[in-house]
């Protein structure tokens, strides 16, 4: 599948958002060069076995680099043959030359190449997504804090609950997402393997050497080997698709719960808006939320790959190409469609705009209501939790029906008016004084996220150092 097919990007947000580079990571030439790092570890790693001559392993790794061969050669051949590695080992081995281009691909198949060749590039991609990650963790941690003493009304089944702090939800989005890192990173030494066993994965063609080859090229490629090296193993590469689901379902749960809150009738945040927008041809007052709509395609697309990813493990025998183009289907557009989600999502909540006068605003709309909790809880200290309860149910409700104001009718009744002065009721209506540790959980997420952020970066610094 090739990268055009799933660059399917919002072209009016495209331009606001940088492209991560996960496209070009997938593109013909990044395929071949990832494909000749492989013949190149392989015949290394043969010739320091005493398998193929040093000299030709040697000249193999000199000329395996794009820019040594002939593109048009390749392209041509690959016109006729309709094959993905064919045509470039040619070239590889008409460069090479006489004798050293006879040991090019010695006793690989061409699957061994192109699956560990393709765990070079998802390697790469990965980087990509937690570079963003770390950022996202970074961006969120300063919301975080910023927002932690901010009141806002906290919401369950789309209705008032009790006081929180805006803070509580970026530490939400922060405890998921170093999860998720956590997930990715264990799942390295599973997806990033390189499989040398030859034509069905029992080492024929490199009989006992077999093994050492396969280890011998994971060392050079830093990768990881599997136990047995069989094609019709795909579990890894449907893990790694099923975790960008995993992942995808909180970039679009933070997205939606952002595109929400943008909604006119709660106007409680805003997404970056760069002057000169335009939200409608018709409607010149429309500030729509297009990125984090993006966001929410992005992430759905990506959860609809995981049941393809599942079902390309479903190999007939010891190979089978249907499943193979299935799963790299899959793995493709997941981590194309996670580069955008994740770009923009940086993009967001970079410049995210917050509102706390909004937030005051729609936290009084219920008269005190959504502080009943809060009283019941006072309450109960003299009255008693079930009598308690009853008392401010009935207020509640009396209130809802418009037969008074919560207060005044909290102090009508003699179970409440007889235990509380209406200074304390007045106290205990105040949305702000009950937020419970909102803010203890906001600070705590804020440092946990700028840690594992700072994690995440000596990790790509070190493997960017070949560490």
């Amino acid at each position: 599948m090739s990268a055009s097919t799933v660059a399917r990007v919002d072209p009016s947000t495209a331009g606001r958002v940088k492209d991560p580079g996960v496209r070009g990571c997938f593109d013909q030439m990044s395929r071949q060069q990832s494909f000749l790092d492989v013949e190149s570890a392989l015949a290394q790693t043969q010739a320091a076995l005493g398998m193929i001559p040093q000299e030709a392993a040697d000249r193999i790794a000199q000329v395996a680099h794009l820019d040594q061969l002939e593109q048009a050669r390749i392209d041509q051949s690959t016109a006729k043959t309709s094959h993905p590695l064919v045509p470039l080992i040619w070239e590889l081995a008409r460069v090479a030359g006489p004798g050293a281009g006879d040991y090019v691909h010695w006793g690989a198949t061409t699957q061994n190449i192109v699956s560990t060749g393709e765990a070079l590039i998802l390697r790469r991609v990965h980087g990509v997504f937690l570079d963003l990650i770390a950022r996202i963790l970074t961006t969120l941690a300063d919301l975080a804090d910023r927002s932690a003493d901010m009141p806002v009304a906290g919401r369950t089944h789309g209705q008032h609950a009790v006081p929180m702090t805006f803070g509580y939800k970026p530490a939400v989005w922060i405890d998921e997402l170093r999860r998720h890192v956590d997930r990715l990173t264990a799942a390295e030494s599973r997806v990033f393997v390189a499989v040398l066993g030859g034509a069905v994965g029992n080492f024929a063609s490199t009989g006992e050497q077999g093994p050492a080859v396969q280890a011998g090229v994971a060392s050079r490629l830093g990768l990881s080997q599997v136990g047995v090296p069989s094609r019709s193993a795909l579990d890894g590469d449907a893990e790694y698709v099923s975790l960008l689901g995993l992942l995808a379902a909180t970039t679009g749960k933070i997205a939606r719960e952002i595109y929400t809150l943008m909604k006119t009738e709660f106007g409680e945040v805003e997404e970056p808006t760069p002057p000169g927008t335009v939200g409608s041809s018709t409607m010149p007052q429309k500030r729509n939320p297009k990125l984090c709509q993006d966001i929410i395609t992005s992430s759905a697309r990506i959860r609809s790959c995981v049941p393809l990813a599942l079902e390309g493990m479903q190999v007939e025998h010891e190979s089978d190409r249907a499943m193979t183009m299935m799963i790299r289907q899959a793995i493709e557009e997941a981590c194309v469609e996670t580069g955008d989600a994740l770009s923009r999502l940086v993009t967001v909540l970079e410049g995210l705009e917050i509102f706390p006068q909004r937030m005051r605003v729609n936290l009084d709309l219920t008269g005190g209501l959504i502080m009943s909790e809060a009283i019941m809880m006072r309450l109960a200290e003299s009255l008693g939790r079930q009598d308690s309860h009853d008392a401010i149910y009935d207020a509640a409700q009396a209130t809802a029906l418009g037969q008074g104001s919560f207060a005044d009718l909290l102090l009508a009744d003699d179970r409440v008016g007889s235990r509380l002065t209406a200074e304390e009721v007045a106290a205990l209506t105040d949305p702000s004084s009950y937020v419970g540790l909102s803010a203890d959980i906001a600070h705590a997420a804020a440092e946990a996220g700028r840690s594992a952020a700072a994690t995440i970066s000596r990790r790509l610094a070190g493997a960017s150092n070949g560490g």
